[in-house]
């Protein structure tokens, strides 16, 4: 685990050290806010569950939502318990959004933002390459903005795809 620790550690500086700027600073908070308790994809689920046409598509990524909620932030994060970089840091004052309080790993703007692209993805590509930039963006986001680990991202980005391709196995064959 040192090993991913100061892999973290290094990528978080990293994005400190190149990507800082005022620019950054602005924009960061706006698109990670995009993500906050997956909000933006919760409404085009309803939008979705709303057309006849795309119904089975809004369930899907509904179903996408509910198995990360409970997959990451009420299984993994409790189980894991993992200090956030700016705790573990002492780094709380350069925060430029409020802290989180729950725990960092696995990433849950991550997780929602990567089910709901992969699910986007194959109700209809081009929508789904829109979804899938807003969900690097928000997942980048978490970390400029030293509330995430690279590995609570790269996992939430994992957890996330895997939950959509359940739910999309799982509703796929169902007749709505």
């Amino acid at each position: 685990m040192d090993i991913v620790h100061n892999i973290d550690d290094n990528v978080l500086n990293f994005i400190q050290e190149h990507f800082k700027s005022s620019f950054m600073d602005t924009i960061m908070p706006v698109i990670t806010s995009l993500g906050n308790s997956g909000i933006v994809w919760i409404l085009i689920s309803v939008v979705l569950i709303a057309m006849k046409r795309y119904r089975k598509y809004g369930y899907m990524l509904a179903l996408a939502l509910i198995i990360t909620l409970v997959v990451g932030n009420l299984t993994l994060k409790p189980l894991i318990a993992r200090t956030r970089p700016f705790d573990a840091n002492d780094l709380k004052n350069i925060l430029l959004i409020e802290a989180p309080t729950d725990y960092s790993f696995p990433s849950g703007h991550t997780m929602s933002s990567f089910a709901a692209a992969v699910v986007l993805i194959y109700m209809d590509k081009k929508v789904g390459i829109i979804a899938m930039i807003l969900a690097v963006l928000i997942a980048f986001s978490r970390l400029y903005l030293y509330v995430h680990y690279p590995s609570d991202v790269f996992v939430g980005m994992i957890l996330g795809i895997l939950s959509a391709i359940i739910s999309i196995k799982l509703l796929s064959k169902i007749k709505v």
